[in-house]
C-alpha cells in the first residue's frame, strides 16, 4: 500500500518470477533431464544388437536424453551423416523445452526495474501536485509522495535482481545438460560402430 498502484505490475511479476523459478527447478532436475545409467543401459543394447521398436518408443519418452538416444538409434542404419541431422534436430527441440519460461524470466527480469521506475515517477508526480496544492510546506505530502518513490524502486530492484539471477543459473544449468547429452550420443555412437562380440558356440 506504501507504494502505491505503481506496486500492482511489481506484484504480478514477482508472483510470475516465483511461479517460473520453482516449475523450472521442478522440470530441470537431473533424473529427469538425463538419468544417471540411462546413457549405459542403451549402450549396452548397442553392443548386444538388442534394437526393437517398442523398446525405442519407451526409450523415447523417458526424458530428453532418451529422446535424443532415441533418435540415434531410428536412423542407425543409414550412416553417421543422417544420424547427426536427426540428432541435430532432436536436440533442437529438446533444447528449446528445456529453455521453455527462461525467455519471460529474462524479461520479467528486465522490467522490473522499470516498473519501479514507472512508480518513482508516479510518486514524484504526485509529491509535485500536492506541492501545487497544499504547498511547499506541508511535509506529510511530501514524504508521502517521496515513500511511495522509493517503494516502488526498492521493490522492482527487489524482483529484478533473483529474477536475473536464476535466470542466468538455469541458462548454465541447460548448457551443461547439453554438453552432458552430447557425451552420451557420442559414446552411443562409438557403441555402435564397434564391431558386434561373438558369441559363444553352445555346449
Amino acid at each position: 500500500m506504501a507504494g502505491g498502484w505503481g506496486m500492482v505490475p511489481i506484484a504480478i511479476c514477482s508472483v510470475l518470477v516465483l511461479a517460473i523459478v520453482v516449475e523450472r527447478f521442478w522440470t530441470l532436475r537431473r533424473k529427469v533431464v538425463a538419468p544417471q545409467g540411462l546413457g549405459a543401459e542403451v549402450r549396452e543394447w548397442a553392443v548386444g544388437r538388442r534394437f526393437e521398436g517398442s523398446h525405442i518408443d519407451a526409450l523415447e519418452k523417458t526424458s530428453p536424453l532418451g529422446q535424443l538416444l532415441a533418435g540415434v538409434l531410428r536412423v542407425r542404419h543409414l550412416g553417421r551423416d543422417a544420424v547427426r541431422e536427426r540428432v541435430e534436430d532432436v536436440g533442437r527441440q529438446v533444447m528449446h523445452d528445456l529453455n521453455r519460461f527462461l525467455t519471460t524470466l529474462g524479461t520479467l527480469a528486465l522490467i522490473s526495474p522499470l516498473l519501479g521506475l514507472l512508480g518513482t515517477v508516479i510518486g514524484l508526480i504526485r509529491m509535485f501536485l500536492a506541492a501545487m496544492v497544499h504547498g511547499v510546506g506541508d511535509a506529510q505530502y511530501m514524504a508521502g509522495g517521496i515513500g511511495e518513490a522509493l517503494v516502488c524502486t526498492a521493490a522492482g530492484l527487489c524482483v529484478a535482481v533473483p529474477a536475473y539471477i536464476f535466470h542466468r543459473y538455469f541458462r548454465s544449468r541447460i548448457a551443461s545438460y547439453g554438453i552432458a547429452m552430447e557425451r552420451e550420443v557420442l559414446a552411443l555412437l562409438d557403441a555402435m560402430e564397434a564391431p558386434a562380440a561373438p558369441r559363444s558356440a553352445p555346449r
